[in-house]
């Protein structure tokens, strides 16, 4: 089957091709993210593979419809920059990867707050540059603290558990309670509580609009003061001109982001020759208390041979009229949102 590859980077080429070669698919693979301005590189491709950056509103799906595209196959598990309502009346099968490691990202979003605890970014770079000294490296254990972990699914329920192990007392909140959660004595609770408790606040629900600016002005004035923030999931999930205000403020002592709101035009990038045009995410870079880190919590080998095994394989049962693994509906998605 003939694919578009949108938003192609080596790593990509490198781990779809290696897994093609069980499927013998006809991979484009195309640089630019897929945008309206964009959309014409699909033109006569029975199907194009997304990432979650591209665009598919209902402008890019109509474009993309009218040219000959049937199937779209995200090579993610998020998929909130999909309108799916649209995708479903112009007749498009929609397929995503829904869980391709999550111990990567949960991994890395215990790295950030090891790395914030103890102050390990500022500590690297000073030695770089000799500076040996302790002052204003002063950290805190992670042992004792109580962890406030949003969202249960395997992801957070992972982080819950590498956070128990630390001696952590872990409070969670989710719409579904997991009963991997109580088992090593996790407890859920209301937001209201959790925010309350919790000494740091770690992120892994699905963007949708209820839980849009989950993390806002009210939310962050129920927490403690100098409270742990972590955002690995969605970067909509926070309010960040709220949370720079909290990090002025000091409510927020630390921050750790591997998301972030107006990332489209950011992550993935080099942008070390230019001038960042987006205030507020310079601003962040500013605190020395914060972490930010561009969408790599997914990135490991592991994850990404998953991620183009499951990606093909969708586009596989696609081609030979079998439902894919990774069907992706508004039914679907509602009844993960609840």
């Amino acid at each position: 089957m003939q694919v578009a590859v949108f938003s192609t980077k080596s790593y990509d080429r490198e781990f779809l091709a290696a897994a093609n070669a069980a499927h013998g698919h006809d991979l484009t693979f195309l640089e630019p993210r897929l945008t309206p301005q964009t959309a014409r590189l699909a033109d006569g491709f029975p199907a194009i593979c997304a990432f979650v950056n591209d665009q598919l509103d209902a402008q890019v799906l109509l474009m993309l419809a009218r040219n000959g595209t049937k199937l779209i196959a995200l090579r993610s598990a998020g998929f909130n920059h999909v309108d799916l309502m649209a995708a479903e009346q112009l007749g498009f099968t929609v397929t995503r990867v829904p869980a391709y490691s999550p111990h990567a990202v949960a991994e890395h979003t215990v790295g950030l707050i090891l790395a914030l605890c103890r102050k390990l970014h500022k500590a690297y770079l000073r030695v770089r540059e000799g500076n040996l000294s302790l002052e204003g490296l002063l950290g805190s254990d992670l042992h004792g603290r109580t962890a406030g972990v949003v969202g249960t699914g395997k992801i957070g329920t992972i982080v819950a558990q590498i956070l128990a192990g630390f001696g952590c007392r872990v409070l969670a909140y989710d719409l579904a309670r997991n009963p991997a959660i109580e088992a090593f004595g996790g407890r859920y609770v209301t937001t209201d509580e959790l925010f309350a408790q919790s000494d740091l606040v770690t992120l892994h629900c699905p963007l949708v609009p209820e839980t849009y600016h989950l993390i806002n002005e009210e939310a962050l004035a129920r927490m403690k003061r100098g409270v742990m923030l972590i955002n690995t999931s969605r970067g909509a999930l926070v309010d960040t001109r709220a949370v720079v205000r909290a990090l002025k403020s000091g409510k927020i002592g630390a921050l750790g982001l591997d998301v972030y709101e107006e990332e489209a035009d950011l992550f993935f990038e080099d942008l070390s020759n230019r001038v960042i045009q987006d205030d507020v995410f310079s601003r962040l870079l500013t605190f020395p208390n914060v972490i930010v880190t561009s969408h790599q919590a997914f990135f490991t080998r592991d994850a990404l041979e998953a991620i183009a095994r499951e990606t093909l394989a969708n586009i596989t049962a696609y081609e030979q009229g079998t439902e894919p693994r990774g069907l992706l509906t508004p039914a679907r998605a509602m009844a993960q949102a609840k």
